[in-house]
């Protein structure tokens, strides 16, 4: 069949062909431009995936409007998503190690870990995650601040804060926290047949932290576009941690002694809630045990397969009758994980503990005592930082330590909500 083409018809044609080529040429020269950057991945082994976003100063990706609820919301939702790296242009090269810092509404705290992460040996070397589930001008001022490392901030998007009068915050239909479930059922509030183990109902300030620290591991590890390819550690803190100068020194020379010593180690921990006693004579030297929550909680090391190990539990983490997420993994450790969680931990703290209020005390905080508790440390510990040889001095049998769990998360809409994470990031 033969086609008449007519002078009208074959303007349009010409017109089509020619936006047609230059579209094409747009989209090459981009991907040009984005291999280009790409390659700065390369030397690591990891493949590069998405780039990041480029840092300025004045950048608007940058901005994070705190007027109003709605705004907040769509902030977060565009930050999670855009993903905008600070310092991406000061240090182009890869980082090595990741820290991820869950961050709520203690900046006194924040301040004095920033300030311990500026004296960190090589910190060049990391990228370091801001996890928040409140949202302050003050909190991001701070931390836009930080000119040592790379940093991202990601927004936990279901923050009692975005949702002041209903889940996941406290609804003003909920039940009363100690009222009985037979009055709950007379009054009809929304969660009467939902008390928890010893018969109180959700309170959501109690509630969010694990709901954060579970959405957390979800985000970082399958989430963020820069760590697509990662197969290194990645260390977990909260935003009331210390670090001494040699942390990273230290980690780097127990990640060599796990594969010596303790290949079947889930996780490295470098923290602890007591002020480290004896440094001189502690400094060098590891234990390995069992995961507890009382003692491994600050400074948790691991990679992506003991992640896939949490969350082969992910049903049970998010439906077991405890409010906090560190009982409630004590719990899973020899039961869902059929082989407890076996760390290799320091015997003299390169993370300390520095928070005196929290979850449980507002009030009377004092960062200044703190303060002063973690430099007394420094002082008696500088002789003794930067180990040249870490050795293993103690072992115990990695065991499963049945608790009394603490109740507080009954509420099937909390736990429908933390199963779904994986879903709906």
């Amino acid at each position: 069949m033969r086609f008449k083409i007519h002078k009208r018809n074959a303007f349009v044609v010409s017109l089509t062909a020619f936006l047609t080529l230059s579209l094409v040429y747009i989209m090459r020269k981009n991907d040009s431009s984005n291999v280009n950057r790409g390659n700065l991945n390369k030397d690591s082994g990891r493949d590069s995936g998405p780039l990041p976003y480029v840092s300025t100063r004045m950048s608007p990706m940058n901005t994070f409007q705190f007027d109003t609820v709605p705004n907040m919301k769509k902030s977060v939702y565009e930050s999670n998503f855009k993903q905008f790296i600070q310092n991406a242009d000061q240090f182009p090269a890869d980082f090595q190690l990741v820290l991820v810092v869950q961050v709520h509404n203690r900046p006194a705290y924040l301040k004095m870990l920033v300030d311990s992460l500026s004296k960190v040996s090589d910190v060049h070397d990391l990228l370091v995650i801001f996890s928040h589930d409140y949202f302050s001008e003050e909190i991001h001022s701070i931390i836009q601040g930080i000119r040592f490392c790379k940093v991202l901030q990601i927004y936990f998007p279901f923050s009692t804060q975005l949702y002041p009068n209903q889940f996941p915050g406290q609804d003003p239909q909920d039940c009363p926290r100690d009222i009985s479930k037979e009055e709950a059922l007379r009054k009809g509030c929304l969660n009467a047949e939902c008390p928890d183990s010893y018969g109180h109902y959700r309170e959501a300030s109690f509630t969010q932290t694990k709901h954060h620290w579970w959405w957390k591991l979800h985000f970082v590890w399958e989430r963020v576009r820069v760590l697509q390819g990662y197969s290194g550690y990645i260390v977990f803190m909260e935003e009331d941690n210390y670090l001494l100068p040699d942390f990273y020194h230290c980690l780097k020379g127990m990640a060599e002694l796990k594969k010596q010593d303790c290949p079947d180690c889930d996780i490295l921990v470098l923290g602890s809630h007591d002020a480290p006693g004896q440094f001189e004579e502690h400094s060098n030297k590891m234990e390995t045990t069992g995961w507890l929550s009382t003692r491994h909680n600050i400074g948790m090391a691991f990679t992506k397969e003991t992640y896939y190990k949490l969350m082969g539990c992910n049903t049970e983490f998010c439906s077991y009758d405890d409010y906090n997420w560190d009982w409630t993994i004590q719990h899973l450790s020899g039961t869902c994980i059929s082989k407890p969680l076996k760390v290799l931990a320091v015997q003299a703290a390169r993370v300390l503990h520095t928070g005196n209020c929290g979850l449980h005390q507002k009030e009377a905080c004092q960062p200044d005592v703190a303060l002063q508790r973690v430099e007394d440390v420094l002082r008696s510990a500088r002789q003794s930082l930067f180990p040249q040889k870490l050795v293993l001095s103690r072992q115990e049998a990695a065991e499963h330590k049945a608790h009394v769990k603490n109740g507080g998360w009954g509420d099937i809409r909390d736990h429908a909500l933390c199963k779904n994470y994986g879903k709906i990031l």
